[in-house]
């Protein structure tokens, strides 16, 4: 009824200012603004994990040497070809020629050989400094191709290869591209005007698009307002599903209901105590109501989930029934590990699926007896308590990062888990290219976090995009962390 009402109510909000967005299109046509929900704490996608950062920047501005489309297919990007040898151990590139970084310096095969000895080196800062380890060396055969030798098989190279974190960048920017970043792609980055917007400039004077402006609001209510008023063309990713309902009905806008990598988690720190104990994990697990929360902070857009896995990947396996809901059960597993009065903090970044979904939990856990204090933190908070810190009990994230199941099989990842067996599983996911053999080893990789319950396994993010009718080329699914405006135009 709630939901009913409120939506009726911002459909006739819509309509009464249907004139104002009208008016906007008059606008140039040249041009884009993008509403985001978050400000990247830099611009260099290979130094840091935030997805806001591989939103604004990649194939924006920089480019790798594969990407992945909007299908989440791999596409050749600064590699025109490759060619692999039949032990899965030599990759060969074939690079394009005649491309430029934005600063007038040439791309050549020794600017792929800088990329990654820097992403794979000791002291490097790349987040996802996994997704090379099997590489053992990068080498220039001549200026327009590159030798990459691995030292095992990996059957999902060319698909890491075209992460945000494995973009190329020049020795000669790459110190300073946190705050000028400086690519191949399409667009070259124009200004920074901190807690506003990041604007990016087209190279060619042809492009349909001239200039694109991400404008950072975390307010949902700000992202509505703004879409109504003509202020911004776009929200990729809605934060306010609340709006979803009016926006469908309102003949200015188009409404594209895709979906994300976005496993939406309650993260435990799983080496505090009493959280190192497997049974207080899973009477958390219990403890939680799914669709719940789905419908209360998400409005009904988001698919339950039971480990962490996208569920339209061909290898998802339903665990979703393996920790059903059931408080009784949950008191039951917090009185055999011998834990009462158990108190948590919740340390919540801004996203409205986090701080909607946030409140629905601790309340959901009060009813088995865990208080739960709610701390709100803003995302560089989030970053250094959290992510890098080690300093919480629990939070509320989507990991947005595509096929990221392997995260579990690091050391001294954020939620602190460590498994011999999960390891050796990915160990051979890692060596296995044959298809089928690779979906067998993803399920029993689902299923090992799942029975482990590492963490709270809540929902799987939709992308809600709202964007201006005669706006083309936006991505309804969000198969990368990327916002990829490259084929975006007005017509």
């Amino acid at each position: 009824m709630n939901k009913l009402l409120l939506g009726t109510a911002l459909v006739a909000s819509l309509t009464i200012t249907g004139l104002t967005v009208g008016s906007a299109n008059a606008q140039s046509r040249n041009s884009l603004t993008i509403g985001v929900t978050l400000e990247p704490p830099h611009l260099d996608p290979t130094a840091g994990a935030a997805a806001a950062i591989d939103e604004t920047v990649y194939a924006n501005v920089f480019e790798g040497l594969t990407r992945i489309d909007q299908n989440g297919a791999i596409q050749p990007q600064l590699a025109e070809s490759w060619t692999v040898s039949d032990d899965g151990l030599v990759y060969t590139f074939n690079l394009k020629s005649g491309v430029m970084f934005h600063d007038g310096t040439s791309f050549d095969a020794s600017d792929v050989v800088f990329s990654f000895d820097r992403a794979r080196a000791e002291n490097s800062v790349n987040a996802q400094k996994a997704l090379f380890a099997a590489i053992e060396t990068v080498e220039v055969v001549n200026p327009t191709t590159v030798k990459m030798i691995l030292s095992r098989p990996e059957g999902s190279l060319l698909f890491n290869l075209g992460w945000g974190d494995a973009v190329i960048v020049a020795p000669e920017s790459a110190e300073t591209n946190k705050t000028n970043p400086v690519g191949t792609g399409p667009f070259k980055f124009s200004r920074w005007v901190k807690g506003d917007r990041v604007e990016l400039a087209a190279i060619a004077k042809d492009a349909p698009i001239q200039k694109a402006t991400f404008r950072f609001m975390s307010d949902p209510s700000a992202q509505v307002a703004a879409l109504k008023a003509g202020d911004i063309d776009a929200a990729t990713n809605l934060n306010a599903p609340e709006a979803v309902l009016a926006f469908q009905a309102d003949k200015n806008f188009e409404v594209a209901i895709g979906t994300t990598e976005g496993e939406t988690i309650l993260s435990i720190n799983n080496t505090r105590a009493p959280l190192n104990d497997v049974r207080v994990r899973r009477a958390i697990a219990h403890g939680i109501d799914r669709q719940a929360i789905i419908d209360g902070a998400m409005f009904g857009f988001g698919t339950p989930i039971g480990s962490h896995f996208a569920p339209h990947h061909p290898a998802y396996v339903d665990l979703t029934g393996a920790y059903p809901h059931d408080p009784a059960k949950a008191r039951a597993l917090l009185a055999e590990a011998g834990v009462t009065d158990l108190k948590l903090t919740l340390k919540l970044p801004p996203p409205a699926y986090a701080r909607r979904g946030g409140e629905i939990v601790a309340a959901q856990l009060k009813e088995v007896g865990v208080a739960v204090e709610i701390v709100p933190v803003e995302w560089a908070q989030w970053l250094e308590q959290v992510f890098r810190g080690d300093d919480f009990d629990l939070t509320i994230v989507s990991h947005t990062e595509p096929l990221d199941i392997g995260i579990y099989a690091r050391d001294k990842y954020y939620f602190n888990y460590d498994s011999p067996a999960f390891k050796a599983v990915i160990k051979r996911l890692n060596a296995t290219s044959e298809p089928a053999a690779r979906t067998a080893l993803l399920a029993v990789a689902q299923e090992i976090v799942a029975v482990d319950a590492v963490n709270g396994f809540m929902f799987q993010l939709a992308r809600l995009g709202v964007w201006r009718k005669g706006l083309k080329g936006m991505w309804r699914n969000a198969p990368v962390q990327a916002i990829d405006i490259t084929d975006v135009r007005w017509e």
